[in-house]
């Protein structure tokens, strides 16, 4: 019974890199660095050319920058920025929820 289990279950786990699409990045220690992360997760994405990327804004959050993009369709409301967490020690790219 035990070997139709295993037989049944994946061995290996999708890695969160692997399911965001992007390829690991040796960490993002700028500013240009994050906004280079954030432009490389955009252009896995399927509605990356709503995005203005020469517009954003980064905060330095400790550990991780926060990158603040402008979307095209989010012109006339609030907020009208896309919100990004970039790793500083990996440089992984994490979307994060606008309030």
């Amino acid at each position: 019974m035990g070997t139709m289990l295993a037989a049944c279950q994946s061995a290996t786990i999708p890695s969160e890199q692997t399911t965001r699409g992007q390829a690991p990045t040796p960490g993002a220690l700028t500013t240009e660095d994050a906004r280079a992360a954030v432009r490389r997760y955009l252009g896995t994405q399927p509605d990356s050319a709503l995005y203005v990327l020469p517009s954003a804004s980064i905060l330095d959050a400790d550990g991780s920058w926060q990158v603040l993009v402008p979307r095209t369709d989010w012109t006339n409301r609030m907020p009208n920025k896309a919100a990004f967490d970039v790793d500083k020690a990996t440089g992984t790219v994490t979307r994060r929820a606008v309030k």
